[in-house]
């Protein structure tokens, strides 16, 4: 039977995430049928409702929320042929992987009708060893999804730094996942402030300044001084432009910054001026100064985190990190925003998004994990009205 966990305060004390607001709740399962499914559509789009588990199989149950509800979702579905799960859902356990493929293209086609229309989709899978042969499964997942409609916007790299042990005698250890950002327009929620690295601070040596990376003006001089490209109006100008780049960095107007000069260093990604602007600068000016943003740099798309090791013991073999939830929580949905996993486990992406002040859904086929998800949920739950009240007095 399918039963959707419903939780929710006993009393209203202001909105979430205010603070006190999480406090005094209670947890209440409703029976399948009509009677879930429109008591799903009336409290989901309600701030009352921190988090909702839904016990059921994924497909099925996106079918029951309403349409454009969810600011962002992700998930780390079922591997194909990597381990039998406690559920039975029989997802990865296909016998060819194209069928695997195929459903995951369903299920996220329903996926894709619950997200808002400018909601973004983040996608965690590992690839397959089948007999000797490595599948290729992320790639040909996201592939098949495109083809579906989605629209990719980074392939992320995710190095576990420590991997797993493998005693394969005839090939390299593996050591990384795909986490794929995937969305359904051009234009999409993104808030790239929300995940810059915060801007080092400059350091003084022999009395000049020098950038957070290194940069003291140094070298820039001597190459356009010594320079055979550039023509004499062209180095005063550089040298000009190089003076005010380090004034800028010392008074901290601006936090680092490059310099490119014809004939030394090469346009970042074409020399063609049909595909570079900054190509386009060269040939006009000789130089170009690229800045860093005030607020730091973004995240690249190769993120070193350890995988989880808390929850994994007699609960759940597959545990992502909640850390690969905070930048595409933090990046694509807004606080107080509804983040979904329909493979939800025990429950990371929802404690990720609890602690960064959204609200969650987490869909699952496994009573056991949600009944773990729930207490987890609490535990955030808890801390973050803790938290939220502590900020008032302080």
């Amino acid at each position: 039977m399918t039963k959707a966990i419903l939780v929710r305060k006993k009393k209203k004390v202001g909105r979430y995430p205010a603070p006190g607001i999480l406090r005094n709740h209670f947890v209440a399962e409703t029976s399948a049928g009509i009677d879930t499914c429109s008591r799903i559509n009336s409290l989901l789009p309600s701030d009352e409702v921190p988090y909702l588990l839904l016990h059921g199989d994924a497909e099925t149950e996106l079918r029951k929320l309403p349409e454009g509800l969810v600011h962002c979702a992700i998930t780390s579905p079922p591997y194909w042929r990597q381990r039998t799960y406690e559920s039975g859902s029989g997802l990865g356990a296909e016998n060819d992987r194209r069928d695997y493929i195929s459903r995951l293209v369903r299920i996220f086609r329903e996926l894709r009708r619950v997200l808002r229309k400018d909601g973004s989709f983040w996608l965690n899978i590992g690839d397959t060893y089948y007999k000797k042969q490595l599948c290729g499964i992320p790639w040909q997942a996201v592939i098949a999804l495109q083809a579906d409609g989605w629209i990719l916007r980074n392939a992320i790299i995710w190095d576990k730094v420590k991997g797993n042990p493998d005693n394969s005698k005839d090939k390299l250890r593996n050591m990384y996942e795909f986490i794929f950002h995937l969305v359904m327009s051009e234009e999409y929620y993104y808030n790239a402030d929300e995940i810059r690295n915060p801007p080092g601070q400059p350091s003084y040596k022999n009395g000049k300044v020098v950038t957070p990376t290194g940069v003291s003006g140094g070298k820039y001089k001597r190459q356009i001084v010594e320079s055979k490209d550039l023509s004499s109006l062209e180095k005063a100008n550089a040298l000009k432009a190089l003076t005010e780049a380090l004034r800028k960095v010392t008074d901290g107007r601006m936090p680092d910054f490059r310099m490119i000069i014809r004939g030394c260093q090469r346009s970042t990604h074409s020399d063609s001026p049909e595909f570079s602007g900054r190509a386009t600068e060269l040939i006009k000016r000789g130089f170009c100064i690229l800045p860093y943003h005030a607020n730091g740099t973004k995240p690249g798309d190769v993120w070193r985190i350890i995988p989880e090791d808390e929850w994994r013991k007699d609960q759940h073999y597959a545990v992502f990190p909640k850390e690969i939830c905070q930048i595409p929580i933090k990046a694509t949905s807004p606080k107080g925003g509804l983040v979904l996993d329909p493979f939800a486990g025990t429950g990371t992406t929802l404690v990720a998004a609890i602690e960064l002040g959204r609200r969650g859904i987490g869909i699952d086929t496994s009573a056991e994990y949600l009944g773990v998800a729930r207490h987890r949920a609490e535990h955030a739950l808890q801390i973050f009205s803790e938290t939220q009240s502590q900020r008032t007095l302080f």
